[in-house]
């Protein structure tokens, strides 16, 4: 768990802790960034406790290493309380074997085509073996480790980035080594389908009172559809993720597409007939997007974090909302006594007691809380 020294914890700490819990895995704080003079490392301990996270130095159990990304401070520190978990926990797969792993991230490159970051989690991958990721396939064309060398084969627990895949695979795909492309191309084919047939699904075996009520609902409900494009999957998965919980029954947003890589122009295109905007987490729109963009005038915004699109997405959802009335008590008077009037009908006659009252000011008469000969007017404004 890797919290900033700097900032303490943040939203995107709170989720991390949360899955660790779920998972009911064992946390590892490392306290960034403490080469910096406006930290803090103690502020991070004290401010974990909030959610039942107490490290070695407040008497718990969780261990926690100060370090710093920059200067490499902690590092070999950090690396080693890891080991010492894993050997706690007796951690172990088996090398020889057929590989399996998970896809960590993964991004579309100009020059290497898809990539994807894979642990190998059980056997050996090895260059040249054919895999099936997610309802994707390919043959094994580069090994490139974490020092960004290639290397011809990656055992288990090794994090390797894999080029050769046919597609773009999404984070949290399962890998897997099979014996021959065919069975590759079978295996993916299959599993497009499994998904393509359950986005099918959804729109079926609705009942006609079904359909009229969400039509009624759709109505009801103000949309700022958009275009969301970013670097790799993981960030896009996070962004439209957490882009799916802002809104209320009164307004809300629609990804209509969402993909990783360059802003192209059927983004914008796609966009402008959803009278929406395109957004780029971390990447650009080609020449040709922005000329379509600027004739059109569909507005691309570009971000680098999550947050700051977030808020501003919610304050763009602000403008949709139907203007809130409200009432503002200007003055308030008791009732003395009425009057009939042929003309007019009742006539109250009150005596003021606080504030003013005002030509064609709406009123509301409530009932004191005790019997008493007299009630009270409450004059407010819309």
């Amino acid at each position: 768990l890797v919290v900033a020294a700097d900032d303490g914890v943040m939203p995107q700490t709170i989720e991390a802790i949360n899955h660790a819990k779920a998972a009911k895995v064992p946390i590892i704080v490392a306290i960034n960034k403490c080469d910096k003079e406006n930290s803090d490392p103690n502020r991070v301990r004290t401010e974990l406790l909030k959610y039942e996270v107490v490290v070695e130095s407040m008497s718990g159990e969780v261990l926690d290493v100060e370090v710093s990304a920059s200067t490499g401070k902690g590092i070999d520190n950090l690396i080693e309380n890891i080991v010492l978990q894993s050997e706690i926990l007796e951690l172990k797969s088996n090398p020889m074997r057929l590989a399996e792993g998970t896809v960590i991230e993964a991004k579309l490159e100009v020059g290497r085509g898809p990539v994807a970051t894979v642990l190998v989690q059980k056997g050996t991958l090895n260059k040249g073996d054919i895999i099936v990721v997610g309802d994707q396939w390919g043959k094994v064309r580069a090994l490139i480790d974490s020092n960004n060398l290639k290397v011809e084969f990656a055992g288990p627990s090794v994090p390797v980035e894999v080029l050769g895949l046919n597609g773009t695979p999404e984070a949290g795909d399962l890998l897997n080594v099979v014996s021959s492309e065919t069975k590759a191309r079978e295996i993916a084919s299959y599993r497009k389908q499994v998904v393509k047939d359950k986005k099918d699904a959804l729109g079926k075996g609705k009942t006609l009172d079904q359909m009229i009520a969400k039509a009624k609902a759709d109505k009801d409900i103000s949309e700022l559809p958009l275009v969301v494009k970013a670097d790799v999957q993981g960030s896009l998965e996070a962004i439209v993720s957490s882009l799916e919980k802002v809104g209320n029954e009164e307004v809300k947003i629609n990804v209509v597409h969402n993909a990783i890589g360059a802003i192209n122009e059927s983004d914008v295109s796609l966009a402008n007939s959803a009278q929406g905007l395109v957004i780029g987490f971390n990447i650009r729109a080609i020449p040709q997007a922005r000329t379509i963009a600027k004739r059109d005038k569909v507005d691309i915004r570009y971000y680098s974090i999550i947050y700051e699109l977030i808020d501003d997405m919610k304050k763009m959802l602000s403008g949709l909302l139907t203007p809130d009335t409200k009432e503002e008590i200007i003055g308030h008077a008791e009732v003395r006594d009425t009057f009939k009037s042929s003309k007019f009908g009742t006539i109250a006659g009150c005596f003021v007691t606080d504030g003013i009252v005002q030509n064609l000011s709406l009123i509301h008469i409530s009932e004191p809380t005790r019997p008493r000969l007299i009630s009270y007017a409450v004059f407010c404004l819309k």
